[in-house]
């Protein structure tokens, strides 16, 4: 079978192999691949900035945001030929740490865990994957190829569920207004959840063009581009910041509002130095009673999460999150980031 791999540490290194078929040691559910879902991480992995083989391998099978058809499964699995499936990403490391033991390994504390397609497991990116029961999440039928849009929306509901769970420190608190800095993918997904909650949602996003704005408002939200400082009016009890950009991050945290939670879903590159008066930011932070944290990874609760949330979602509202398609003989196109892209997938059927 055809496969995505890369040397990790090395740039450039991708290609498309033939590789051996999936190990029965992968998992009892072998899928093939439908579709696979194309982010950052895979482009950073790409350009040699990180990313590890398996033990005893040299190359690294690329993808974590899966979507396949159950081809065979234990009768007592729950899966079934036929099914929609998604491979979560993250594995317990072995010890287990007490976050791993608990099922929350994408909380894991001692950093031994493994990732499919990124750290030390062969991911998603050929056409036939095989994973285990307790690692697989079976989707609405109905939902088809947007189905591969459940890896990045079990992030946002991570962030949602840690959010809420903040916000439960007072008796009194309920959201009620969330400003989305960012319309990529998770930004998008976050204003989805936000509105399905019935929140008064507003994006933020430096896009005046393109579809961004029409896609935000066809969800019922509030579009927003400029300056953040123009929008100092709002009074979120949520922002999810989802950019990663160092300035907006200190925007973001900086935004006046009582109570407010500020979910951080965006990675930064290191070395970008901005001036801070420390001072300042944590008086409002206590005075104001602020809370803010970063979120990563997701684990099997949020998948399920996720699965809801794509299940409800208007499908032509989906469909237009999805910006290309490509072959995966034409794979590196995918890779390739272009202007008005939100959701870049790799398509195993053409």
């Amino acid at each position: 079978m055809r496969a995505i791999t890369v040397l990790p540490g090395v740039a450039n290194s991708g290609r498309l192999d033939d590789v051996p078929e999936p190990p029965r040691s992968d998992g009892s559910i072998l899928a093939r691949a439908w579709a696979l879902g194309v982010c950052g991480t895979d482009r950073e992995i790409l350009a040699g900035q990180h990313g590890a083989p398996p033990p005893g391998a040299e190359r690294l099978i690329l993808g974590h945001e899966s979507l396949g058809v159950v081809e065979e499964a234990p009768a007592e699995s729950g899966f079934a030929p036929g099914d929609l499936v998604v491979g979560i990403v993250r594995r317990p490391d072995p010890v287990p740490c007490p976050a791993c033991a608990a099922g929350e390994w994408d909380m894991c504390r001692n950093g031994l865990y493994t990732e499919r397609g990124i750290r030390e497991r062969h991911g998603y990116g050929a056409e036939r994957f095989r994973v285990e029961p307790d690692f697989a999440v079976k989707l609405d039928p109905a939902l088809g190829l947007l189905g591969v849009l459940m890896e990045p929306t079990s992030i946002v509901a991570k962030g949602w569920d840690h959010a809420e769970r903040i916000g439960r420190r007072s008796r009194s608190w309920r959201a009620r207004e969330l400003l989305v800095i960012g319309a990529g993918p998770i930004g998008l997904l976050a204003a989805l959840i936000g509105v399905q909650r019935g929140l008064d949602v507003h994006v933020f996003d430096r896009n005046s063009t393109g579809p961004k704005p029409d896609l935000v408002r066809r969800l019922g939200g509030t579009y927003h581009t400029g300056d953040l400082a123009d929008i100092d009016h709002l009074a979120p009890d949520i922002i999810m910041e989802c950019t990663g950009a160092p300035a907006v991050v200190l925007a973001a945290l900086r935004h006046p509002a009582p109570d407010k939670i500020v979910c951080l879903a965006g990675l930064s590159a290191p070395g970008k130095m901005i001036e801070l008066d420390a001072g300042l930011f944590n008086r409002t932070m206590v005075l104001e009673n602020q809370a803010a944290f970063g979120t990563v990874n997701a684990n099997r609760e949020h998948y399920e999460d996720a699965a809801r949330v794509l299940a409800a979602a208007d499908r032509d509202w989906l469909g237009r999150m999805i910006s290309r398609r490509v072959g995966l003989d034409h794979w590196p196109e995918a890779l390739d980031y272009r202007r008005d892209d939100i959701k870049v997938v790799l398509d195993f059927t053409i």
